[in-house]
């Protein structure tokens, strides 16, 4: 089955195929659902024709199968899928405000729904015709940054650069993918998230993959959609997901291999998958502006492999990404330290590094050793906004149910020097995570100040 053909012989003025492969071939699944390609043509087609007028449409579809039909159909339309950084109403209400002539579609009832909201019907139509194509340079999405350091920034997509990241993403996966046939996927991340987009909606429209329409959140959930494939799938996930995976003991079918991004892998946690679920794991490595850029075994290796035509150069501030989906190099925040053979491992992020009464630190280091603390389930230290000429103070908020304060930074004055002491320290129920286990600095300060909203 061919996968995504060359971005770079198609005019950016032709229009390509929305969906590639035969038209007889499984696109997506349920329990007891098969979803052929030509069914799906056919109710994008209709879907196109019933969407509202307007420029821009968010995608808040639960339903993995909807939310590919409804992002195709906007396509279709010549809208631009807005993808937020939050499902939260205020994300929401700021994306719509921020993009005049735009509405929200989704498939279940919303309370409270949001503004211009438009709900696709219980059963899709469907509609006969031409294979559904779009401009090659359309504008097809605009993806935003999760807000994990400051504000989200947006990142418009072509169908080009989609077309050209996938290919890469299909040869990074090609050796777990099975030959010559299509394999099942199952993701527990969001497809409105960049890296479930990646995976779990592109992945399936130009390569031989089939999408659960599930996106399973607890491990029995995670284990009954992995039981529903018709072949060995591969379990797209994250690392809160697969910590929670290994630590239920939940038993799993057999994988064709996991996947994990959005968060640093730990390396004994993939080693225990791997081992508990005898396939490789995976961890992707990639950002909202950039895609997917680089791969590893993260059980059995530190550094980066770079995605066909990737290359990454250290710059001062941080690491500049050159790719060819990319239109001009990207400039990264992450610290690599990259080798001869082009491979890279990272050394932090530039705002992640301290410099406190002339010593250093970073963050993560910091956040690392709060997390080695026995009793403290999850945490994270970061640093303050301060006014201008201030020192910027280190807090740290920790979920650790036998620990008080006291105890937390008296373990920690055991590994780290006194100057890089959190305070305030903060013990809280749980950490404001998103869906894929990112924390916003807007909800870490809302939450250090007692308000958990």
């Amino acid at each position: 089955m061919s996968a995504v053909v060359d971005h770079d012989a198609v005019p950016g003025g032709e229009r390509v195929a929305l969906v590639t492969g035969a038209q007889a071939r499984l696109l997506a699944y349920a329990h007891e659902d098969a979803i052929a390609q030509s069914r799906f043509e056919r109710e994008v087609r209709a879907l196109a024709a019933a969407l509202p007028t307007a420029r821009y449409a968010i995608n808040l579809c639960e339903d993995r199968y909807r939310f590919l039909v409804a992002f195709c159909a906007a396509a279709l339309r010549g809208q631009t899928t807005l993808l937020p950084s939050s499902r939260a109403p205020a994300v929401i209400a700021d994306a719509l405000a921020q993009h005049a002539d735009s509405y929200c579609l989704g498939d279940i009832a919303l309370d409270p729904s949001p503004p211009q909201y438009w709900r696709l019907p219980e059963t899709l139509a469907q509609a006969e015709g031409a294979p559904p194509t779009i401009a090659h340079d359309a504008l097809v999405a605009i993806g935003f940054t999760s807000g994990s350091t400051g504000q989200p920034k947006p990142n418009p997509k072509t169908w080009r650069a989609f077309r050209a990241s996938t290919a890469q993403n299909l040869a990074a996966l090609a050796d777990l993918l099975a030959p010559n046939r299509v394999t099942p996927l199952v993701a527990t991340v969001p497809p409105q998230h960049m890296y479930g987009m990646e995976m779990s909606v592109l992945l399936p429209l130009l390569g031989p993959i089939a999408v659960h329409a599930a996106r399973p959140f607890f491990p029995s959930d995670v284990a009954q959609a992995l039981a529903d494939a018709p072949a060995p799938p591969l379990l797209v996930t994250t690392p809160v997901h697969l910590r929670a995976l290994v630590e239920s003991g939940i038993a799993l079918p057999p994988l064709a291999g996991i996947v994990s991004a959005t968060a640093p892998l730990a390396q004994d946690l993939a080693l225990a998958a791997e081992t508990r679920y005898g396939c490789e794991v995976r961890e992707v490595f990639g950002s909202t502006e950039t895609c997917v850029i680089a791969r590893r075994r993260t059980a059995h290796e530190l550094a980066w492999t770079p995605l066909p035509g990737v290359r990454v150069s250290p710059q001062p501030d941080g690491t500049a990404v050159y790719a060819p989906h990319l239109p001009e190099a990207v400039v990264l925040a992450d610290l690599m330290e990259v080798g001869a053979d082009g491979r890279f491992v990272l050394r932090g992020r530039s705002a992640d590094l301290l410099e406190i009464a002339g010593k250093r630190a970073s963050l993560g280091d910091l956040t690392r050793k709060l997390l080695a603390i026995d009793g403290v389930e999850d945490g994270v230290v970061f640093q303050l906004d301060a006014g201008e000429g201030a020192v910027r103070r280190i807090a740290a908020l920790a979920v650790a149910p036998t620990l008080d304060e006291a105890g937390i930074l008296q373990a920690l004055r055991a590994s780290i020097d006194p100057v890089f002491l959190p305070r305030p320290l903060r013990i809280v129920e749980a950490l404001p995570r998103n869906e894929t286990g990112k924390l916003p600095r807007d909800r870490l300060l809302q939450l250090l100040q007692g308000n958990a909203g």
